[in-house]
């Protein structure tokens, strides 16, 4: 009898992992056939007219680059230098330095001849006191406003520059990435190319730019990281960014924008109460609520994706680095999931809670955690002496051949829509790592999330944590 109800219960937990494994492969071979339709369909509309002489003109809409600062004195220089030679007129950089303990200040202002000036601003608007706002001396770099306030987080420092702003537009981005000098004029026709829907958040590919040759804040040669754990990371945001938005953007049930590169409605930000300062989360958050905002209102609206390489960014190198970073991801999809967790296949959020919260929900945040449990579950059979052997041979091979397949379509897509890497070597690298991926960096990135999710549970060192960077080649 024993036996018997074992069997059972071996044979029930067989089918629930042959369903998920099935559920799984078909949810990510149309994600696949999605993005490829949308990347088509993108590419298409972008060779229709030349935008570049309407949006250079003084009565494009203006946009405010804000771009929060702690301890970034290595590279604060050429990156603001990077900022202020973008291919748009009516545009203003909003450097927040949000209370370095650095250089950070002192250099910019020697290296842009910063002058402190009067400005009028509202004391009731939650964020840490302000101690200065700089502008320069010098007409050619009169686009730079340097704000300098206390700490208090990067979403205090994001909600101090939409604040302080007065465009149409604000662009939240990470100090130390590079824009490329036409990003603004894709910005700006994404947010301008719907007629019936208003555009209420544009975001965008994120490129990895550690190893690439950068010159006076200007991207000179694309080289592929020579670190490996950059090398997984480009892989992974090569399947995330191309494939994975790119598919949630074509069906209009994008929930997050990276905090890398988004831009936004500034009107609407500011009715939402902008970034939430009480999650580590705060690029995923703010699209719920903008969302919700709009959704709840019945104002037809829409966000939109562009998968054009705009914005470079410096990956950890780090191995300590990277896990903290990925641990908080995982507290902030947490805590954005809990603070909305009445859209959970509400079918009153139609696609956003039907499709996107739940995917979220069973992918992001919970797969890791049962992928994790299915491991000491593995042990603990194969203990027992119950291993199914040959069923678990023939579902680890499968589900291995198709992450393969899946890295491979990524990286081939890449090549076909934008040949970033031309060498041959570098494919085969990009290859190779998709190869060993599953057994070498994927664990990792399981492990920080398990790790991530228990500090959160447990409300332990929930902070953002620290990034060392090393600064773009030069040679």
């Amino acid at each position: 009898m024993g036996n018997g109800l074992l069997d059972i219960l071996l044979e029930y937990i067989n089918i629930v992992f042959l369903t998920f494994t099935a559920v799984l492969f078909t949810g990510f071979a149309i994600m696949a056939y999605l993005s490829s339709r949308n990347s088509i369909h993108y590419r298409n509309k972008s060779q229709v007219g030349d935008i570049s002489r309407i949006m250079a003109s003084p009565l494009a809409p203006g946009i405010t680059i804000i771009a929060p600062a702690f301890n970034e004195g290595l590279t604060i220089v050429e990156n603001i230098r990077s900022l202020l030679s973008l291919r748009y007129v009516n545009y203003e950089v909003m450097v927040v330095n949000d209370g370095s303990r650095d250089d950070t200040l002192l250099k910019m202002i020697d290296s842009y001849d910063l002058e402190r000036i009067d400005r009028e601003m509202d004391p009731n608007w939650p964020c840490k006191p302000i101690r200065g706002i700089y502008k320069s001396r010098q007409r050619s770099f009169s686009k730079l406003t340097v704000i300098d306030k206390e700490n208090g987080g990067k979403s205090d420092a994001l909600n101090t520059g939409i604040r302080l702003s007065e465009n149409k537009y604000v662009g939240c981005i990470d100090v130390d990435c590079l824009l490329l000098p036409d990003a603004l004029l894709h910005v700006v026709r994404a947010f301008y190319q719907r007629s019936s829907k208003r555009v209420i958040a544009v975001g965008g590919v994120i490129r990895v730019a550690n190893s690439c040759k950068i010159d006076g804040g200007t991207l000179e040669e694309i080289r592929l990281p020579k670190n490996w754990l950059a090398r997984f990371q480009l892989l992974e945001y090569t399947r995330s960014f191309l494939l994975g938005r790119m598919a949630w953007g074509r069906i209009d049930s994008l929930l997050i924008i990276s905090g890398a590169f988004g831009f936004f409605d500034r009107e609407i930000a500011l009715r939402v109460g902008g970034y939430d300062t009480g999650t580590v989360g705060e690029d995923m958050e703010i699209v719920f609520r903008m969302r919700r905002y709009m959704h709840e209102r019945g104002i037809p609206y829409t966000v939109e994706y562009i998968p054009d390489p705009l914005c470079w960014t410096e990956v950890p190198e780090n191995l300590k680095v990277l896990v903290n970073q990925r641990d908080r991801w995982s507290r902030g999809n947490l805590e954005t999931l809990y603070r909305h967790r009445d859209m959970f296949f509400n079918p009153r959020f139609g696609r956003l809670g039907l499709l996107s919260y739940p995917y979220w929900f069973f992918y992001e945040w919970l797969a890791p955690l049962l992928e994790f449990m299915g491991f000491f579950s593995i042990l603990l059979f194969l203990y027992l002496g119950i291993l199914d052997w040959d069923f678990f041979v023939a579902i680890t091979a499968l589900v291995y051949c198709f992450a393969i397949m899946f890295s491979v379509y990524a990286l081939f897509w890449d090549v076909w829509s934008y040949n970033q890497y031309t060498r041959t070597r570098d494919i085969l690298i990009l290859l190779f790592c998709a190869i060993i991926e599953p057994f070498t960096f994927h664990p990792l990135v399981v492990w920080s999330a398990v790790r991530g999710n228990y500090k959160k549970l447990f409300n332990i060192n929930t902070g953002w944590g620290s990034q060392v960077r090393k600064g773009f080649a030069k040679a």
